[in-house]
Formats: C-alpha cells, structure tokens, sequence
C-alpha cells in the first residue's frame, strides 16, 4: 500500500483508526502464517 491507497480509503468513508486497523490485522495474518509455515506447523484436518 502506498498514501494513494490509504486516500481512497478515506474517500469511501475509512477513518484513519478503521485503516490502521486494517493494516495491523492483515499484518499480523501475514507474520503468523509464516511463522506456522517456517515450523511446519500442520494444517487443521478439514483444511487442504
């Protein structure tokens, strides 16, 4: 993402809080699924 993304956020009505929210959310996803992977974490049973 760069600020144009973050401007048009703000243009369909995301509030900075709403954004940053966002951000830290798929940031955290991110961090932990290569977390899981560098340990082989095993997937759950009904997940491929």
């Amino acid at each position: 993402m760069n600020n144009k993304d973050v401007v048009k956020l703000e243009g369909v009505g995301f509030s900075q809080s709403a954004i940053s929210d966002a951000a830290q959310v798929a940031g955290y996803f991110n961090y932990i699924n290569r977390i899981a992977d560098a340990l082989g974490v095993d997937l759950e049973d009904d997940m491929e």
